[in-house]
């Protein structure tokens, strides 16, 4: 049972609802995390523009790897809801099935270049508690990447530092489309189960 029941999506301030449109396109709904943010509108505001600042396309990170790169630190944290949620939005960004059935093997997956290894080890490493980011890790990281993209890499981090935080601590119910996903996923590849968020 979530700590805070989420907002109906009628009972959202018209404009919030509007701009919290933007979460349909990758997941098909808005998600119950965001709707529970709504209760003080300015946060829910101010996360859904910074998760539309992070999850652009502007440069060499694609919208399609950043939502696994969004799994891999979610999975790192040990969040199921955005777990679920990130492979959804992986699949609905065009991630072929060799990359989704592999991301967990990232280091070994021949679907996955040195780059991404790199950015995705880098994820990894960025949501551990403590933070395991070496000297190693972040050197393998620019040797791939440039500044720039190394930003928009630790900004997904940095984003779903806050969702796992958020989804895990306040117990958010996993919406249908996300939950199937994972059951059809998740169970068979990571052994995952819905846990709190059922």
């Amino acid at each position: 049972m979530p700590l805070v029941e989420p907002l109906e999506e009628e009972a959202l301030e018209p404009e919030l609802r509007d701009e919290m449109q933007f979460f349909k396109g990758p997941l098909g709904v808005i998600p119950a995390s965001v709707r529970t943010m709504a209760h003080r509108p300015e946060i829910a505001r101010a996360f859904t523009a910074l998760n539309r600042a992070v999850m652009a396309e502007q440069g060499a990170v694609t919208p399609e790897f950043k939502r696994l790169l969004g799994y891999i630190s979610s999975f790192a944290s040990g969040c199921r809801y955005c777990q679920a949620h990130m492979m959804l939005a992986s699949e609905r960004f065009g991630a072929s099935e060799a990359r989704m059935e592999t991301v967990w093997s990232y280091e070994t997956s021949p679907h996955f270049t040195d780059a991404e290894r790199a950015a995705l080890a880098f994820a990894q490493a960025a949501t551990e508690v403590p933070n395991a980011v070496t000297s190693e890790v972040g050197a393998r990281l620019r040797a791939h990447w440039a500044p720039e993209d190394i930003v928009e890499i630790m900004g997904v981090v940095a984003l779903f530092g806050w969702l796992n935080r958020w989804n895990d601590s306040m117990g958010s119910a996993l919406e249908d489309l996300p939950r199937q996903t994972a059951e059809t996923r998740l169970v068979r590849q990571s052994g995952w189960e819905i846990g709190k968020h059922g």
